[in-house]
């Protein structure tokens, strides 16, 4: 009977069957306005960067000259709204901002009836339909683009370093404007990166993520990695530095804070202004139609709720070479100034071409510059160098860069390892003195107050509560045998005030909580901070087994499988995590071990096989384990032929606030199951 009914309504069927009870209300709504087709199978398938010449307290830093001399001058980029007037502008994609018109089309493709499915908001909804509207009336693309270069293939011009150039630049050396662009929340690396490229002569314009916060509290446009925001980004930077009369400067460098200079500025000037006709931008070096499928340039995306959706397929415009490869860049003031004061149709048609694409800004300056007058100053190289572990998941295919004039190098990050980067200081500006205070120290903040709870897991906040209290208790206790003196004795106010991490010589050593308290001797408010400092429990058993290669073990959550360490410091476990097991190894022979994961009850939650090649040196797992987990010490051994190896312990701590609320005894009985959420009422 079903079946004949869908014979005789396949549109209203078909609706049902691929949008469900599932999708929005919101979709059905767009699924009327852009109507499916209807004979179709069933089935589903898949903000402002601005600079501004006066300073606001929040948004921008600005250094005025202290005298006639040059002075660098920084600005900063937000995407708060307040702060700027929509602005028509080239570089945006032409569906942003209000919808002008309706385009009714049937909503065919099957990706785009997956993003309709999945996108949040009403708004991205209506865009996506429009966009593929647009798209399949052929109103969207461009077709044909004009190739401008003059030459045929690619320019391949040949600069040489030269160890004295800086001593033999001319008389007018070039200015650089550094564009940095920020996010996370390492504000003291990025610090010490401005210090290393600080130079009177040039300019500063930092963009700082909208999404940390902390970084542009401390010194946004939301970027996303593989985003069209990202190329606007860029080109709203250049529009502005451009429009900027007393900014004179001569190259535009992007940097990130993972970036560090391996030269010094007089040495970067002196090449750059015997190079000063010179556009440096590193193409991909792979033949063009893989490279184009790979990077899914003949594919229609577009990015709203800070997600790129995948659309439908799309062509390549005819009549220019299509180019990519690293979205790391010096760029000449000529070329910025084409690319964004251009009318003329290659420029045009490309910044419609790259709105609707994954990772624009690895492929639009490359192929502006070769298609374009420009593309004899095209120089195949970006002047920096990116070391990646080709066997940990990025590849380092350029190896032969090695050997071209290099500036920069790329990732440092300083919780990972911060030693490289005081020896890059000392190997560019000399060492710093013996007596320097802090010198094998670092501090990353992973909260402050000003983030609100709400940026904080249950597990998180349930921890940091606790060191506060274990802290003050334990300046209570120096007090014991004088009950009536309360003047090391608080009680804990609000939430914490901030978090950090601290590491000493690249070892992470425990937490820094600070905490608003009474004091219960004056009745004064104060400010406490408690140090927390971290405990290894890894055991390893007599050298009886001599196929026991086994170095170390851990259990934590969020696991880098490219640096090999668990980001979740200290291993802050709760009830409704799902850890995983790590064990480092020496090379040797091939052998099988066997990992039990043990309860507080000392029961048997888990065990597994591991078989360990000779030439393997981490293994890791997340066990099938039931949450919530048990309360209290678990226990992980690492067994061989039933014999044990090793054996470490860690901590999963019961949780005291749920949806960042305390949780009361009358408001919850039972325990926290996953998928279930209880609501949580303050005690009155």
């Amino acid at each position: 009977m079903a079946g004949n009914t869908a014979k005789h309504k396949p549109d209203k069927a078909l609706r049902q069957g691929i949008l469900g009870k599932d999708f929005p209300n919101e979709v059905n709504e767009v699924i009327q306005q852009y109507p499916l087709p209807p004979q179709q199978p069933g089935g589903a398938g898949l903000k402002d960067s601005h600079a501004y010449k006066r300073p606001k307290p929040h948004s921008q830093l600005s250094t005025k000259p202290a005298r006639p001399s040059p002075s660098p001058s920084i600005k900063t980029s937000n995407q708060h709204q307040q702060h700027h007037q929509p602005r028509k502008s080239a570089t945006a994609a032409p569906v942003r901002g209000q919808r002008r018109e309706k385009h009714q089309c049937e909503i065919s493709g099957k990706e785009a009836i997956s993003a309709l499915s999945r996108a949040k908001t009403r708004e991205c909804r209506q865009q996506i339909a429009e966009v593929y509207c647009r798209h399949k009336e052929r109103t969207l693309m461009p077709e044909t683009v004009p190739r401008y270069c003059t030459i045929e293939g690619k320019a391949n011009v040949n600069v040489q370093w030269d160890e004295g150039s800086e001593q033999t630049a001319p008389a007018v050396p070039v200015r650089i404007v550094f564009v940095l662009v920020v996010h996370g929340r390492a504000s003291r690396q990025f610090q010490r990166l401005f210090k290393a490229i600080y130079h009177t002569s040039h300019y500063y314009y930092i963009h700082v993520d909208q999404r940390s916060n902390y970084l542009h509290r401390q010194v946004g446009m939301s970027t996303i990695w593989g985003g069209a925001s990202l190329l606007t980004m860029y080109l709203r930077s250049m529009d502005d530095l451009l429009k900027m009369a007393d900014w004179n400067w001569d190259f535009f460098i992007n940097l990130s804070a993972a970036d560090y200079p391996i030269r010094t500025n007089e040495q970067l000037v002196g090449f750059l202004t015997k190079y000063r006709d010179m556009n440096f931008i590193k193409s991909h070096g792979r033949d063009n139609t893989r490279f184009i499928r790979k990077q899914g340039l003949d594919r229609l995306f577009f990015e709203c709720d800070t997600h790129m959706w995948r659309l439908g397929d799309r062509k390549i415009p005819e009549g220019i070479a299509v180019d990519g490869g690293s979205d790391w860049f010096l760029l000449n003031r000529m070329f910025v100034d084409y690319i964004i004061n251009s009318e003329d149709e290659l420029v045009v048609s490309m910044k419609r071409f790259y709105a609707y694409t994954l990772l624009p800004a690895e492929s639009f300056f490359h192929t502006v510059l070769e298609n374009s007058a420009h593309c004899e100053s095209m120089v195949d190289n970006n002047l920096r160098i990116t070391n990646w572990n080709r066997k940990l998941g990025c590849k380092c295919q350029y190896k032969h860069i090695v050997d071209w004039p290099t500036f920069f190098a790329r990732k440092f990050e300083a919780s990972v390892n911060q030693e490289i980067v005081t020896q890059l200081d000392s190997f560019l500006f000399g060492p710093y003195p013996q007596e320097t205070p802090g010198l094998q120290s670092y501090w990353e903040n992973v909260y402050d107050e000003t983030d609100s709870v709400a940026s904080l897991s249950d597990s998180q906040l349930t921890h940091y509560h606790a060191f506060t209290r274990m802290g003050l208790s334990r300046a209570a206790t120096s007090l014991q045998g004088h009950p009536d003196n309360n003047s090391c004795r608080y009680i804990p106010r609000g939430h914490p005030v901030s978090v950090h991490l601290y590491f000493l010589s690249d070892v992470f050593q425990g937490y820094l909580v600070r905490q608003h308290a009474s004091n219960l001797a004056t009745s004064q408010l104060e400010t406490l901070e408690t140090w927390v400092s971290h405990s290894n429990h890894f055991t390893l058993a007599p050298a009886t087994n001599t196929l026991n290669r086994l170095q170390f073990a851990e259990v934590g959550t969020d696991w880098d499988a490219k640096e090999r360490i668990f980001r979740n410091f200290g291993s802050l476990l709760g009830p409704t995590e799902e850890p995983v097991a790590m064990q480092r190894w020496v090379r040797g022979q091939n052998v099988t071990v066997t990992v039990v994961w043990v309860d507080p009850t000392n029961v048997i939650a888990a065990t597994y096989d591991i078989l360990v090649d000779g030439g393997t040196e981490y293994t890791h797992y997340r066990p099938p384990l039931t949450v919530p987990l048990r309360p209290g010490v678990w226990t992980l051994r690492v067994l061989h032929h039933w014999n044990l190896l090793a054996s470490t312990s860690f901590v999963v701590s019961p949780l005291e606030h749920h949806g960042q609320q305390p949780i009361r005894q009358h408001t919850h009985t039972q325990p926290i199951r996953q998928g279930k959420h209880t609501h949580t009422q303050p005690a009155r």
